[in-house]
């Protein structure tokens, strides 16, 4: 397997209405083009409506309920942004379970944007550097990480990165750790 090849691996992606839109797809098909099989992972069924910023987008259809999704079942995890789904996935239990099980499974991890507010909930942020939209930096300072204004930070399997013009940079390192697999520092 080639370092951009990830043929056979499944990656998660937990989400909720107001997914920023952009922030769903780019790394999807980034996954999807190296050969990964990329799963629709959500608090709710049915579909969820994705945004363009604050105007309404795109639905997509979810493949399994984050209450039913198994960290064993996945190869890694992708965290997309938008202000409204981060908000509304942080509240939620089942999702602040499954993104942990990644973490404590060893697992790659690729967040972006307003994303890592269901991490600062799952209590898998304290010791790790990363990066996000720059009004989360307080709230992961505050929870233990070291912040940083970079394009990608990579931290032992996990990707963060800052907002949907950082996106070629964060697929491809998505897909890098992907192929890589578990990495031994990546825990709660």
């Amino acid at each position: 397997m080639s370092e951009k090849d990830i043929s056979g691996k499944k990656v998660a992606f937990l989400m909720t209405d107001g997914v920023e839109q952009v922030e769903l797809t780019d790394p999807w098909d980034a996954v999807k083009q190296a050969g990964g099989e990329p799963v629709l992972v959500s608090p709710k069924s049915g579909s969820i409506k994705g945004f363009n910023h604050t105007d309404p987008g795109d639905d997509f259809q979810v493949d399994v309920t984050a209450a039913n999704a198994k960290a064993d079942d996945y190869d890694a995890l992708v965290l997309p942004g938008g202000v409204f789904n981060a908000d509304q996935l942080r509240a939620d239990k089942g999702s602040q379970e499954f993104t942990r099980s990644f973490f404590s499974s060893q697992k790659p991890v690729a967040v972006i944007c307003h994303g890592p507010w269901i991490m600062i909930e799952a209590g898998v942020v304290d010791g790790r550097k990363m990066t996000s939209y720059h009004t989360l930096a307080t709230d992961l300072k505050n929870a233990g990480a070291t912040w940083v204004d970079e394009e990608v930070v990579t931290d032992s399997g996990l990707v963060s990165s800052r907002n949907p013009k950082d996106l070629p940079a964060f697929c491809s390192k998505l897909v890098e750790e992907v192929a890589e697999g578990k990495h031994s520092k990546q825990t709660v």
